[in-house]
């Protein structure tokens, strides 16, 4: 196999952390760019001695300039609690990020992979989503902030790819969990399952009928560096997501039973523009991609239980 270099912005992030893990174990070199605005050293710490491992503290919304060969874009917020802290920043990021990572790619020649989202669809109309569905998305909203950056950036790579001819792909990520979860980032999947391991109150927003489909983290690094991989002509946007859809209270449900919890389940009012379906159509990357979710709900999450209650053992005050 070729050995590659690699750049991967949001490197010390929930997914970044462990792409960078999976390409240093795939035999490439690998550049990790973060300004642990929502990342985390603690992620990449255990990486930081080996030789074809290099940490650099930048923000992509400014330039920076590398020969590399590949160059994964995850860098932005993804949580709700993290994105609206924020929202000019997170806008920023997404554009601007684009902008500079994609004059990168150009300048060296590299090809470029943007993680973008299942939350381009918006609150979407149709069900389930693919990729040809235009969505249905606030401008003015409350996650706007994401939900328009993400977009406008599709937009810059596939002109960029039109334009300059820049080898792009682009993903649209659904909702994913694993290991390397900040323990509060506000998702439903590390909220349950930190509130269920202190048998807390278990916090849903409205009735609990809403969908998510959940995808572990492995099956969509698998499904990231099988796009990186793709054929040229074949740019995307691809859905990497698992098509199995549960509601909230399905999910909560499981927490409690997985973790032997005494939690209660509470309900709260249902915040602003929160879709009530999210379920990928993944026949594009089966055809394209070979690829389909292999890690199914039950499995996922028991691995990740595992992995919060070690951080709450070493630091139970979490």
């Amino acid at each position: 196999m070729l050995k590659k270099k690699v750049l991967v912005t949001g490197g010390a992030g929930f997914v970044g952390s462990q792409l960078c893990e999976r390409l240093l174990n795939d035999g490439h070199e690998v550049v990790c760019l973060d300004n642990y605005f929502t990342g985390q050293k603690a992620n990449i710490v255990h990486l930081i001695d080996n030789p074809y491992f290099e940490l650099i503290r930048h923000d992509v919304t400014m330039p920076f300039f590398i020969e590399v060969d590949e160059i994964y874009n995850l860098a932005c917020p993804a949580s709700p609690i993290h994105y609206q802290y924020n929202a000019i920043k997170t806008m920023k990021t997404s554009v601007m990020g684009a902008v500079n990572m994609l004059g990168l790619a150009k300048r060296i020649k590299a090809k470029i992979l943007q993680a973008s989202t299942s939350e381009v669809y918006g609150d979407p109309q149709i069900h389930p989503q693919v990729e040809t569905y235009w969505g249905h998305v606030n401008p003015i909203g409350e996650r706007s902030c994401y939900d328009e950056g993400k977009r406008a950036a599709e937009t810059l790579f596939i002109n960029y790819n039109k334009q300059n001819d820049v080898k792009i792909k682009i993903i649209r990520i659904f909702n994913t969990y694993g290991p390397n979860m900040h323990p509060h980032d506000g998702r439903v999947v590390s909220n349950f399952i930190m509130q269920a391991l202190k048998n807390e109150d278990i916090t849903i927003y409205g009735d609990g009928q809403q969908t998510r489909s959940f995808q572990y983290v492995d099956d969509l690094l698998e499904g990231m560096i099988r796009m990186m991989a793709s054929r040229d002509d074949f740019t995307g946007p691809v859905n990497i997501g698992n098509p199995n859809e549960f509601t909230i209270l399905e999910l909560a449900n499981k927490v409690i039973e997985l973790t032997n919890a005494k939690s209660k389940i509470i309900r709260m009012p249902l915040p602003s523009d929160d879709p009530m379906q999210r379920q990928p159509n993944i026949d594009l990357a089966k055809k394209e991609l070979d690829w389909s979710p292999k890690i199914q709900l039950e499995e996922g999450l028991t691995k990740t239980i595992t992995y919060f209650d070690g951080l709450l053992k070493v630091n139970p005050a979490l």
